[in-house]
């Protein structure tokens, strides 16, 4: 979703007053209905700034990377609620209802805290934390991917951002075969919201095979992101910047592929080099 603004561009030294396309940010209020000794209960579990749309996803990506679901199927049903409120006259309160909820614990899950479109959850540092949501170490032989493919998928990534290239000001995940073809792609403001609108639907519609794909994201690769790929068994993840160390960290303690800086002719490879084909 975007929406125009009037601003002044400069350039060569000359000014003039144009209409810009600028990517929408919104708040999602994210919440939770599930039972608990034989009653119903609604809880807020996150509120997240990102771009409208493929809320659903989002939704479903979120409660399965941060472990409240095991599976996507233990989600009964994902619905827009409240008001259509603002400029955009869209509804920014979404309701997931679960149908096992013997394991939900709200103390532990819910956010006291705006997550923020730039780093997700901000301060969620501790690979003992995600060592206790992980169990198993990824499959070190899978999958295999070639030199080229991980070089083609900036192309392919910029190709699926329909946003992007009108804004400029947003962010995207595809999830890519080893043969070069895209399976899927969301985009947000969030790099985190991107992922998690990914892997929502690709959950949802059973799109994910860890033998022969890996996820391409633009911008750099962080512990949260590296975090909501392991929850899926993804092996190899690749960023157009760099990772953080703690990104770095995370994969080498759980065995994935990371790399950064791709471009149509490099790459760096970071952790676990043998799934790469060079």
């Amino acid at each position: 979703m975007d929406i125009k603004y009037n601003i002044t561009k400069y350039k060569d030294n000359n000014v003039e007053e144009i209409k810009d396309l600028i990517s929408v940010e919104e708040p999602l209020e994210m919440n939770l209905q599930f039972q608990k000794n034989g009653k119903w209960i609604n809880e807020n579990i996150s509120i997240t700034m990102r771009t409208p749309g493929h809320d659903e996803d989002l939704l479903a990506g979120f409660l399965f990377n941060e472990r409240i679901v095991e599976d996507i199927s233990e989600i009964d049903t994902i619905e827009k609620a409240g008001d259509k409120v603002g400029d955009y006259n869209i509804q920014n309160k979404i309701i997931a209802k679960i149908n096992k909820s013997e394991n939900v614990d709200i103390n532990k899950l819910k956010r006291n805290f705006v997550t923020n479109s730039s780093c997700g959850v901000c301060g969620k540092t501790s690979l003992d934390t995600v060592e206790i949501a992980k169990k198993e170490k990824l499959n070190l032989s899978f999958p295999k991917i070639k030199k080229n493919i991980i070089m083609k998928s900036p192309d392919l990534l910029s190709k699926e951002q329909s946003e992007f290239s009108k804004t400029g000001g947003i962010h995207a995940s595809c999830l890519i075969d080893e043969s070069g073809n895209v399976i899927a792609t969301r985009e947000d403001v969030g790099r985190h919201n991107a992922l998690d609108k990914l892997i929502g639907f690709t959950q949802k519609k059973k799109l994910i095979d860890n033998h022969s794909q890996f996820i391409a994201c633009s911008g750099r690769l962080n512990f949260e992101l590296v975090q909501k790929g392991l929850m899926s068994n993804i092996g190899i993840m690749a960023g157009v910047g760099a990772p953080t160390s703690l990104a770095i960290d995370l994969a080498k303690r759980f065995g994935m592929t990371i790399l950064g800086f791709v471009k149509n002719n490099s790459f760096n490879i970071y952790t676990n080099k043998d799934r790469i084909i060079l």
